[in-house]
């Protein structure tokens, strides 16, 4: 048996959620049912988890972010303030389009900065590394860094989340990378 879980007397979270053992749920959040949280997640303040939504263990999700039906988070990815996830490509308060929902992939490892968009149906590779206020509106690559709107690759980051030179070698670990088309591969 894991590490207790802790929710937040504050916290909404309904029955038939799935959370991991070690989780823990702060101020004012509020997850749905059948969402499931792995374990050693954190959820921030006022986080909402919509139904269906899965979420792998180790993700850390800063304050107000909110993850819609048809989000996948991997394990450890890191959701920074106020980022946000869609489902739908064109909504429309009087229209109902729940049947149109685009599923979002977060790959393993994946840092999504602060106030960046996801638009729906898209996948971010393993360990890319989203900027600060970005608007990611197609696929991006393992390991790739993208800024802008719309986001655009901007060079590389290694799994330990530093920023790569000529010779991807990450500073930090020493591990070498190659390039591939889906992004970019350990060596070492």
């Amino acid at each position: 048996m894991g590490a207790p879980v802790f929710i937040h007397p504050s916290a909404i979270v309904a029955d038939g959620a799935l959370i991991g053992a070690g989780t823990k749920i702060w101020h004012f959040c509020h997850v749905m049912a059948k969402a499931r949280l792995g374990e050693r997640c954190v959820l921030g303040q006022n986080v909402m988890v919509g139904p269906d939504v899965v979420i792998g263990d180790g993700c850390k999700l800063q304050n107000n972010v909110a993850v819609y039906t048809g989000v996948t988070l991997e394990d450890e990815v890191f959701c920074g303030p106020s980022c946000v996830f869609t489902n739908v490509l064109t909504p429309r308060a009087f229209v109902e389009r729940k049947s149109e929902f685009l599923p979002t992939l977060v790959k393993r490892g994946a840092t999504i900065g602060a106030n960046a968009t996801v638009i729906c149906g898209v996948t971010i590779g393993r360990y890319a590394m989203i900027g600060a206020g970005a608007v990611v509106t197609r696929d991006v690559r393992d390991h790739a860094l993208v800024v802008g709107n719309p986001a655009r690759e901007r060079g590389w980051v290694s799994r330990a989340g530093d920023v790569l030179g000529a010779d991807l070698k990450c500073p930090r670990t020493g591990e070498i990378y190659r390039e591939t088309d889906h992004g970019l591969v350990a060596i070492v």
